[in-house]
């Protein structure tokens, strides 16, 4: 990929970099398109629906920080259905990742026993199991799922029938955990594996949909017009005072952030507030994604620039812990879905308010992760700039 120097032209390195993934576009979808429908094809076709979205990212992130050099009409246009795609593919990833997380969380705070116990007559078909119309790839989170807890159940086994052996009042097996956790945490399991199942099932359907939409195929091809010609309008202006606004705006979202409070490694007054009913978590939660949002222009504008798609390690390292921040916020958004489910049992209830309670945790310890990252590259600027 061509970099910033004195042979090239900013107009060069930028219809070399879009070029470059506009052409990864392409090629992920081919190789989705080819993709058989065996286990290895499914698999082959997550991966290359996950590149894709990556280019798709990519694009629209860097259209947005340069749109001054390009032609407006056609990058205001393209931007939007690039999040639309990317946001689309992203959602069947997304339920799944959030699946695994939460059921292993109710692993470990329950303390479950990795045995199945056996099943009770007049459960209904576990969601692991093979039916019409299932997607292969969403129902291995089911059958994995299956090996800590046993037969997952449905709604109907809510009502009747034990998860656990007869143990004392107060304790399982184990002495440790209370065990109204131990019952309720494989009934919560069951019920969340049955509610994000179906929402990757359908965000599944609605990926194929829109491969198979005339809007899909407005973008594929306006990105391969893209990878042939970048519609530059200003080929010689410089790139670097707009991604150092890209910059600056990251440091504005960050400066925002309560860091002096996520600097605590267990916040508890941070978490009391994101439990509280009267200050919803999604209101603390969105200055954080905005600022994942920002870091993500910050880096793909440094990647222009430098021709690396590595990008800076701290940035990097900031980056995870917002993406860790988001999924642990939207697993605790998943619990506290499924625990206003109707007509739960008082355990499973219980079972999923100590989930979304840990999952906030998460959140925390993200945040203090960020701040961890975020102070290394602060300190390393200041010292960068003393030096010279």
């Amino acid at each position: 990929m061509a970099q910033l120097n004195h042979e090239t032209t900013t107009g060069d390195v930028l219809s070399a970099y879009l070029q470059g993934q506009a052409t990864e576009f392409l090629r992920s979808l081919r190789l989705h398109r080819e993709s058989t429908t065996d286990a290895q094809g499914a698999e082959e076709s997550l991966e290359a629906a996950r590149a894709l979205r990556r280019a798709a990212r990519r694009i629209g992130g860097t259209l947005h920080t340069f749109h001054p050099l390009l032609d407006q009409e056609w990058a205001a246009g393209l931007r939007p259905e690039l999040a639309w795609l990317s946001g689309t593919l992203a959602r069947e990833h997304a339920y799944a990742t959030r699946l695994e997380r939460l059921l292993d969380a109710l692993h470990r705070l329950s303390g479950t026993p990795t045995v199945p116990q056996p099943p009770v007559r007049g459960d209904v078909t576990a969601v692991g199991s093979t039916r019409p119309g299932a997607d292969p790839a969403a129902l291995a989170v089911g059958r994995r799922s299956a090996g800590r807890w046993g037969s997952p159940r449905s709604s109907a086994a809510e009502s009747g029938g034990g998860w656990a052996q007869p143990t004392p009042p107060g304790t399982d097996e184990q002495g440790g955990t209370p065990r109204g956790l131990t019952v309720g945490a494989a009934k919560a399991a069951a019920l969340l594996e049955r509610q994000l199942t179906l929402a990757r099932t359908r965000a599944h359907s609605a990926a194929l949909q829109a491969f198979g939409s005339s809007r899909f195929h407005a973008v594929a091809d306006n990105v391969a017009v893209l990878a042939s010609e970048v519609p530059l309008t200003q080929a010689t202006e410089d790139l670097k005072p707009l991604a150092a606004r890209a910059e600056e705006n990251l440091a504005e979202a960050v400066a925002a952030l309560p860091l002096g409070q996520a600097g605590h490694p267990y916040n508890a007054e941070a978490l009391t507030h994101g439990l509280a009913a009267s200050e919803a978590p999604e209101a603390q939660d969105a200055p954080w994604l905005k600022t994942r949002a920002l870091l993500r222009l910050h880096r793909y504008a440094q990647e222009v620039l430098t021709g690396s798609p590595g990008g800076d390690l701290r940035l990097a390292d900031a980056g995870h812990a917002l993406d860790r921040h988001r999924e642990a916020a939207d697993a605790a958004s998943a619990a506290a879905s499924a625990a206003r489910t109707p007509r739960i049992a008082p355990a499973t209830a219980y079972a999923l308010g100590v989930l979304h309670a840990d999952q906030r945790h998460e959140v925390e310890a993200a945040r203090f992760a960020f701040h961890q990252a975020w102070l290394r590259e602060t300190e390393a600027e200041a010292e960068a700039v003393s030096t010279r």
